[in-house]
């Protein structure tokens, strides 16, 4: 299997307006018909996101993600594990604030993995956008969400003041982003969107996601 370079991993990061969080789906063991979906509707990056897994579960089911982001020209996100990222050839791999420091990744994972932080402030965005070692990073959430259980909502105003700054790095809306609230992170000046249970939680995912994916490339060719 294929590993794209540094440079294509960046130029697909240019591109991307649909990111995907998704755990395992154990409950309904169907990951791989599931991711399959889900990118063929549109979504251009994946991250398996699962704090029921132990090590050995979650590196097989990276495998999974990663044969299937392949199939479709994919990027692959890995979250707060840089050993997991490493053994799962990722291409992204995200941390929160309070996570493995920024150089300590760049010094583990080298310089093609590209680095994604999650912000929840404009100054936490303003200090992502001035390091030169983040590839991205994410605002929000922007509404409260099951999924950043007692993390306050930042608001549409967030989103707003973080467009303004017009930011040189791909920046991603996330929180409680569906097609009913996709419009408004769109008017409120974001081009993309990390969704959750938008797709997971859809009775045709690919359906799902290829009305997200329009919405948002839509936008971005305004």
């Amino acid at each position: 299997m294929s590993v794209m370079s540094g440079e294509s991993r960046r130029r697909r990061l240019a591109e991307a307006r649909l990111y995907l969080c998704t755990d395992a789906r154990r409950d309904r063991a169907d990951l791989e018909s599931f991711l399959h979906a889900a990118l063929a509707g549109g979504v251009d990056i994946v991250q398996l996101r699962d704090k029921t897994l132990d090590a050995a579960d979650e590196l097989a089911a990276h495998e999974i993600v990663r044969g299937v982001a392949a199939e479709h020209d994919a990027l692959v996100a890995v979250n707060d594990r840089a050993d997991l990222a490493l053994l799962a050839a990722a291409d992204v791999f995200h941390t929160g604030q309070t996570d493995l420091p920024v150089p300590a990744s760049r010094q583990l994972l080298g310089d093609d993995v590209m680095l994604g932080r999650s912000t929840h402030s404009p100054e936490q965005a303003a200090a992502a956008e001035a390091d030169n070692e983040i590839d991205y990073f994410c605002v929000g959430p922007v509404w409260p969400t099951p999924t950043k259980q007692g993390r306050p909502a930042v608001g549409l105003d967030t989103v707003e003041t973080v467009a303004r700054t017009s930011p040189a790095t791909p920046w991603f809306a996330i929180g409680g982003v569906d097609e009913t609230t996709v419009d408004a992170v769109i008017d409120a000046g974001a081009r993309r969107a990390v969704v959750v249970r938008a797709i997971t939680e859809a009775a045709d995912p690919e359906s799902a996601a290829r009305r997200l994916a329009q919405r948002l490339r839509a936008a971005g060719r305004g």
